[in-house]
């Protein structure tokens, strides 16, 4: 627990003097919250963490710092540090780091600027290297059983940039790549080692992957973080190469995902609906290159990655219904209350697709939000495993 203290107050004064105000007059607020959840595959999480809210004079929210210190039932205690910067324009720069007794580690650094020079542009790129002990794996397919759960560390060092050419106000044509180094290594459950219970299965040995994309954006939303009205349709074609693999290194990847809000006049309600299809393409793609239904984004009463297989189809509605604004620490505060359905089907081939081997996770998320930069939640999906509850600094889509 000492060792586990003084790393993360080494990166604390670290990661502060690198984001620290250079305002005099900028106004601090800060406040203890208890932290108490669970997840389906991550354990039981208590602790405490303490958002500091550092805002301009006239109410800007400029930064948020959220060190937290949490017991988790799994790896043991864990330091955590986020740090989010908020600038004009919608540019945010973000740093995390975390430290755990047993196995786990976390660093990241990613920045954004979706109004580069001077709106033109967009421009963002980031790294992390991570150690995640809690990862699961049932199989390929839709048809996997709970029985067959298994465990690993999935060790990965990732790094990505994009770059963005507005063609009007409301669309965007971008490039980027991304680099994905992955291993597999003995996790912190007592389930059955992936790699012995699947050793046939394509990533299990792991992979080096060095990926290609071009992006399609059309965005109508009021805001890139909080909206409120408007639409959203991104879709990309994404080339491949394993690096690892000699006989077959080549694979692509392609999705369109459609994202609709639909506000009452009053805007104390919002409808969205978002619905997402993705298709893998190539011969022996790693399980965790292809596409996965479950966790805190799609069919959220699984755990993370429940079913995975080459193609993927999703619907989830969720109705954001607002609960109360209120004065909180010198910052305007909105909550809300958001009961949703989230349903989806993994298959292997488009002949596959059935409505009888859809699986549908009902629940309920409750957030709080400082316009326009900061949301935070807690999402529970029901499911016949036993549902699973996902907290989240963003919303699910």
């Amino acid at each position: 627990m000492h060792r586990l203290l003084v790393v993360v107050l080494l990166v604390l004064g670290g990661a502060v003097s690198l984001f620290a105000p250079q305002s005099a007059v900028a106004e601090t607020q800060y406040f203890p919250i208890p932290s108490v959840s669970t997840t389906r595959n991550d354990g039981n999480d208590a602790g405490l963490i303490v958002p500091i809210l550092v805002t301009e004079p006239d109410g800007e929210l400029k930064y948020l710092v959220a060190p937290m210190v949490i017991r988790n039932s799994i790896v043991g205690v864990r330091g955590a540090l986020n740090i989010f910067r908020y600038e004009p324009g919608g540019r945010e720069m973000r740093f995390i780091a975390s430290f755990t007794e047993q196995i786990e580690r976390k660093l990241l650094f990613s920045y954004t600027d979706p109004a580069f020079s001077h709106g033109r542009y967009a421009l963002s790129y980031g790294g992390t290297f991570f150690k995640n002990a809690t990862a699961r794996f049932w199989g390929i397919g839709q048809t996997t059983v709970e029985g067959d759960e298994t465990n690993y560390t999935a060790r990965e060092g990732r790094a990505w940039w994009k770059f963005g050419l507005h063609a009007n106000e409301v669309t965007q044509i971008a490039v980027g790549q991304r680099f994905r180094d992955v291993s597999l290594q003995r996790g912190a459950t007592d389930l059955p080692f992936t790699v012995d219970r699947f050793p046939a299965v394509h990533g299990v040995r792991g992979a080096t992957i060095l990926g290609h994309r071009v992006t399609f954006h059309y965005d109508t939303r009021d805001s890139l973080v909080t909206p409120t009205d408007g639409m959203q349709v991104t879709a990309y074609a994404e080339l491949n190469q394993n690096l690892r693999n000699g006989d077959h290194p080549v694979f692509s990847r392609y999705e369109i995902e459609v994202k609709k809000l639909f506000p009452s006049e009053s805007k104390r309600a919002i409808l969205v609906v978002r619905a997402d299809l993705q298709a893998t393409l190539g011969g022996e793609v790693p399980f965790f290159e292809q596409s996965s239904l479950g966790g805190q984004n799609n069919l959220r009463g699984f755990g993370m990655d429940r079913f995975i297989d080459k193609h993927l189809v999703a619907v989830s509605v969720e109705e954001r219904i607002h609960v109360m604004r209120t004065k909180l620490f010198g910052v305007t505060a909105d909550f809300e209350v958001a009961p949703f359905l989230d349903t989806g089907q993994v298959f292997e081939n488009f002949k596959d697709v059935s409505f009888k081997d859809y699986r549908m996770t009902p629940g309920i998320g409750f957030r709080g939000l400082v316009r326009p930069n900061v949301v935070g939640r807690v999402d529970y999906g029901y499911s016949r495993e036993g549902g699973a509850v996902f907290a989240g600094l963003d919303f699910p889509y």
